[in-house]
């Protein structure tokens, strides 16, 4: 029985990325240093990643090439402000090429503030945890409002309850797990007030909507144990979802599936299919996520912001990307409003310690950075052209 699903003319289609994980040589940030102390925990340094910072104009073109029509990137605070209050000029200007380059390409783009990483001055001030963080990083946001004067969508913060839960970056590398820290509750509230203050600045130009970006795990309970994963879930993503509530839209970014029991989250089985990352292969948790940010926001308007899949198969990446799409696409009949779906990523990346897990929808050469698209890319060019997905 062939499976087909239709897509309203106006949802729209794109991919994501973020600074540090492609531009290469941030050497300004906290993650750079990390990378580079003695005693790194990592498994290699980012280096020159993908070398977008210098490339970007070719990774647009080739995005709009394959037919998808929205490029959300991040802009890096610690090339914009590489010491305590001393700005970029021509870093901004960078960043605004950046958005002209879209424009060129019919290309709307989603401007991320904040992705995971902070200017290294700000890091070693305590982060997130010093007292003037937030005015830190209003002060920022001002900095930035000229190059986004024609710019529609803006993510404030990405992902502030990993960021939360790995205490700004300081305590482990992988961002997204089946077993998470608890968070620390007074950057929690940081963020979120950060979070408002931002999106307060960024109201002054009325053409701007505004949000934020929430990992969310697809929290499943064993029997029984309905209690523990409320309590479980409730600091690590509920928190960060409920304030959004209200905002222009909420960002979805969702991966795996958590089961929570008695003493927190239960291992994967041994007989799962597993990804790159170690992550259960399991395409259901983009839908459970959106329905469940949909009842938590009170209906705050959905946009996927990041789900993929890291693996060296295009092929199982495609089925995953058809399951996942499958999801929304159910949760949409049913009346949650999504409004686009943005797959991670549009290239190969650095991951947060090492650059094993591909989840592009483009590979690069790592003597060249010549790109080669991956037949996962035209595929969802295609989705994103007719409208249809189908198979």
């Amino acid at each position: 029985m062939r499976e087909t699903y239709e897509f309203p003319q106006e949802f729209i289609w794109g991919a994501s990325t973020a600074a540090h994980q492609i531009e290469g040589n941030n050497v300004a940030s906290d993650w750079w240093a990390r990378e580079h102390a003695e005693c790194a925990d990592l498994s290699e340094p980012s280096g020159d990643a993908a070398d977008s910072y210098h490339r970007y104009g070719e990774d647009i073109r080739m995005l709009a090439d394959a037919g998808l029509g929205m490029y959300r990137f991040s802009i890096e605070w610690a090339r914009i402000e590489p010491a305590e209050g001393c700005f970029s000029k021509a870093q901004l200007l960078h960043y605004r090429h950046m958005i002209d380059a879209c424009h060129e390409n019919g290309i709307e783009p989603m401007v991320t503030l904040n992705h995971m990483t902070l200017p290294l001055w700000l890091a070693v001030k305590g982060g997130w945890l010093n007292d003037g963080a937030v005015d830190y990083f209003d002060r920022y946001v001002r900095y930035l409002m000229p190059i986004l004067h024609d710019v529609t969508w803006v993510c404030t913060i990405n992902e502030p309850n990993m960021v939360a839960l790995t205490r700004g970056g300081t305590e482990g590398s992988d961002f997204v797990s089946a077993s998470l820290p608890a968070p620390d509750l007074d950057i929690s509230a940081a963020l979120v007030e950060a979070h408002r203050e931002a999106r307060g600045i960024l109201s002054e130009n009325p053409r701007i909507k505004s949000g934020w970006t929430i990992a969310c795990q697809a929290f499943h309970a064993m029997p029984g144990c309905e209690q523990e994963m409320e309590e479980y879930q409730y600091p690590r993503e509920d928190y960060f979802t409920e304030a959004a509530a209200g905002d222009d839209f909420i960002g979805v970014q969702a991966y795996l599936r958590t089961f929570i029991g008695k003493d927190g989250p239960v291992p994967v089985p041994e007989d799962a299919e597993r990804t790159l990352t170690g992550w259960e292969y399991f395409p259901p948790a983009l839908g459970i996520a959106i329905r469940h940010t949909w009842n938590v926001a009170g209906h705050t308007p959905i946009i996927v912001t990041e789900n993929g899949i890291a693996t060296a198969d295009d092929r199982r990446r495609i089925d995953y990307t058809f399951g996942a799409i499958a999801g929304m696409h159910d949760a949409m009949a049913d009346g949650v409003d999504v409004r686009g779906y943005l797959h991670w990523s549009l290239l190969d990346n650095y991951e947060w310690g090492s650059f094993a897990p591909t989840f592009g929808l483009a590979c690069w050469d790592k003597d060249t950075f010549e790109r080669h698209p991956k037949p996962s890319l035209n595929w969802l060019g295609m989705i994103a052209k007719t409208g249809v997905m189908s198979r």
